[in-house]
């Protein structure tokens, strides 16, 4: 009888290994199929930091290399919600956009959208992605950009929103090419509760990746053209650019502060102080260094812009605010340590927002990162 039950054992034992060995390849190659699956078009792209940067980045104009050109002409912009909550910094993200522009979302707490397109040629992630407004839709129309965002104001049939502020209806009546997270599963976008080092409220836990986006919407018929074989940049209008000013061209120190909101400075105060040696400004937000969380590198900007708008609202009972910044108003920009009046000028939803002197002349701005600061008329600016 020993003998039998150690047959049994072995056959038993054989049988088990067998089955378990054939699970556990096809497990791990669909671990591997999934892997596969979410690749990106930048997954394996490095930078050789050996080339020189030759080529201009037509939507900021700062230099990249000819094989960062190579791959971003086979994209469009991104543009991503990313909030400015105090429990939700440090972000990720934000100093790898071209472009980053800031407005109150409500309650006089800001709302950032980062325009990634050139210097996003290795994966970003993007964090915390929050909800769509109205008025940062005819931002997102000058590039015909792809729209990253949780969700968002209103819908079509939603009789608690007023008209106007309807972010979701305008995203479908205006085609805009809609990357709304409640649509997107993982791993492109999910909830990452340990994103941070202390715990935080759900709404502040988005986290998602530009290298699946992109290979999501390449699914969608958006890639540098659309379904219709349009290129994103057929009606494209970019600014002018120059080179930073000469040593002795540039101002002696520089500081700007301000708050959207009056009472929220402790927060949401914003300071940009000029550093000379780089001819770069370094963002404080909330009194202390705003840094962000992949590079542990305070966010820094070769350009910043201060758009005065009219303010409207709360117009409904949740609180939404609307910004006219389709027109003509008047702003300041902050470049190589010195300060000038302008004015803006965009003449519809899907124009470009142009930046002129006093005399006129349309503006040339320096090469790198530009951010641009959405103002209530009237906020004062403290220097």
């Amino acid at each position: 009888m020993s003998i039998v039950g150690i047959a049994l054992y072995l056959i038993a034992t054989g049988l088990s290994f067998g089955i378990f060995w054939v699970l556990g390849s096809r497990a791990q190659n669909s671990s591997a199929d999934n892997q596969a699956a979410t690749k990106g078009p930048q997954e394996h792209f490095v930078v050789d930091a050996s080339l020189p940067k030759t080529e201009s980045c037509p939507i900021n104009g700062a230099y990249f290399t000819k094989p960062e050109r190579e791959l971003w002409e086979k994209l469009r912009p991104l543009a991503v919600m990313i909030e400015n909550h105090a429990e939700s910094r440090p972000q990720s993200g934000l100093s790898s956009a071209d472009i980053v522009y800031e407005a109150v979302a409500e309650g006089g707490i800001t709302r950032f959208m980062g325009v990634f397109y050139c210097g996003a040629a290795t994966p970003v992630t993007l964090a915390p992605v929050r909800s769509a407004r109205t008025y940062f839709l005819p931002w997102v129309l000058e590039y015909d950009a792809l729209y990253n965002h949780v969700g968002g104001a209103g819908r079509c049939n939603d009789d608690t929103v007023d008209e106007r502020a309807k972010a979701l209806c305008q995203i479908d009546t205006w085609k805009v090419k809609d990357m709304d997270q409640f649509g997107i599963s993982f791993p492109t976008c999910y909830r990452n509760y340990d994103r941070l080092d202390h715990p935080v409220a759900t709404e502040h836990t988005m986290v998602c990746f530009t290298d699946k986006l992109y290979k999501l919407a390449a699914t969608r018929g958006w890639t540098n053209v659309d379904a219709k074989g349009v290129s994103w940049d057929k009606s494209f209008e970019p600014w002018k650019f120059k080179d930073d000013a000469a040593q002795g061209e540039r101002g002696a120190s520089f500081s700007g502060s301000f708050v959207a909101w009056k009472g929220y400075e402790k927060e949401y105060g914003v300071r940009w102080d000029w550093d000379q040696a780089t001819n770069t400004y370094k963002r404080f937000n909330g009194g202390v260094a705003h840094t962000d969380l992949e590079n542990k590198q305070q966010l820094t900007a070769k350009v910043v812009i201060i758009q005065f708008a009219k303010e409207i609202g709360p117009v409904d009972d949740k609180a939404h605010l609307l910004y006219e910044n389709v027109g003509v108003g008047t702003g300041l920009l902050w470049q190589d340590g010195k300060e000038t009046a302008i004015t803006w000028k965009k003449a519809t939803r899907n124009a470009r927002t142009k930046f002129y002197d006093a005399g006129g002349k349309e503006l040339s701005l320096n090469r790198g990162q530009i951010w641009i600061e959405l103002l209530p008329i009237g906020t004062p600016i403290k220097k």
